[in-house]
């Protein structure tokens, strides 16, 4: 049965990152994830640092946020305290949808209960997902307006894929896409985008019906680009890689926030579920191609590039930026956009100069660390 929809405050954010646990000599995954987490369980931070899906990975979460620069703090010093101890076990930590150099045939579950079950359940496909996102929650009012807001949100999705895109390498091949990540998503069954109710009532006898397949037992079990989370009284959006600086995906964040702010207070977006008539596409314009992607709004017929329906929705918003403390991120995600600058691009721009992906995943790795961008 599903859990009933906790009370949280409206437009509060809560950021998660899977952070890639490297060695220092090729930049594969290692498998250092348990040594880490010891190392760290001591220290006092806010948010938590968590086991994930195998020893190779590890996830940074941010406690209840309300702005952009309490996300960013609370993100900072998660990294700083995951480096100082990879600093210890000599390994090296970096953001990025996918790890350069990872054969999914050689990951293997944690050894926790969850990760058994699902190595069981789909063999392949949940060794593929060695993949490494950023989640945002956002806090909703009540249970029916949770709703609203994911589908409402579903028209921003090749945004939020293109802003945060970072995975063009997979196997040490050039995959000709900005977001390769998201392809080891598609083939699971319960992926994609949630059904099409707005109202909780609905989705409880939804969930009912799921449950029957035997794939479902909690909401966990569906990889949806965003779904609720009544735990937490949130929803959460799952598409984006996980960036190489923190500071960026706090700018994301920020976004998200606000955009869903204005979604809920303007109401502009009339829902209709034909809006999932083009959402496949428009989601993989924006993995193939990024901010050079073209996509449709399904409610107006046009037909634009994702860049400036990003700097359209900037202007939009600017009222809630204001109230919501956003500003400061929002102009990150301006400057970056409209010099047609993402970390998919910077990934690969590092790669002509050295002709060698072990330095770009090297890069990857001071850049986690603070280190500017080279040009």
């Amino acid at each position: 049965m599903l859990q009933p929809f906790a009370s949280s405050d409206p437009f509060t954010i809560g950021v998660e990152l899977e952070v890639q646990v490297v060695n220092t000599h090729d930049y594969n995954l290692t498998k250092a994830a348990t040594e880490l987490l010891n190392l760290v369980r001591e220290q006092n931070f806010v948010g938590a640092i968590r086991p994930e899906t195998t020893e190779g990975m590890v996830e940074l979460s941010t406690g209840v946020c309300r702005s952009f620069d309490q996300v960013r703090s609370e993100l900072q010093v998660l990294r700083d305290t995951l480096v100082r101890a990879a600093d210890f076990l000599n390994v090296g930590v970096c953001g990025g949808g996918t790890n350069i150099f990872q054969n999914w045939y050689d990951q293997r579950s944690d050894g926790r209960e969850r990760s058994e079950y699902l190595m069981g359940l789909y063999g392949a496909l949940y060794q593929q997902f060695t993949i490494f996102g950023q989640h945002v929650h956002v806090g909703c009012p009540d249970a029916d307006s949770a709703l609203v807001l994911l589908h409402s949100l579903s028209r921003y999705v090749p945004h939020f894929i293109a802003l945060a895109a970072s995975s063009p390498y997979v196997q040490g091949s050039d995959t000709q896409f900005q977001c390769a990540r998201l392809n080891s998503v598609a083939p699971f069954p319960l992926s994609g985008q949630a059904p099409f109710v707005t109202r909780w009532s609905e989705f409880e006898q939804y969930f009912d019906r799921m449950a029957v397949t035997g794939l479902v037992n909690s909401l966990k079990d569906f990889y949806w680009d965003i779904r609720p989370s009544p735990g937490y009284g949130t929803i959460e959006v799952r598409v984006m890689d996980t960036p190489l600086r923190v500071e960026w995906a706090a700018a994301i964040a920020a976004y998200i926030q606000t955009v869903a702010c204005y979604l809920l207070d303007e109401k502009p977006v009339r829902l209709s579920e034909r809006d999932y008539e083009v959402y496949r596409t428009n989601r993989f314009m924006a993995c193939r191609f990024g901010l050079d992607g073209v996509c449709l709004n399904p409610e107006t017929g046009h037909r634009g590039p994702i860049r400036g329906d990003i700097l359209a929705t900037l202007e939009a918003i600017a009222r809630h930026a204001r109230n919501l403390g956003a500003e400061e991120g929002l102009d990150m995600i301006r400057r970056s956009v409209s010099d047609g600058f993402s970390d998919a691009m910077w990934l690969r721009r590092i790669y002509s100069a050295n002709d060698s992906l072990h330095e770009v995943a090297r890069q990857q790795c001071q850049i986690w660390r603070g280190a500017q961008m080279p040009e």
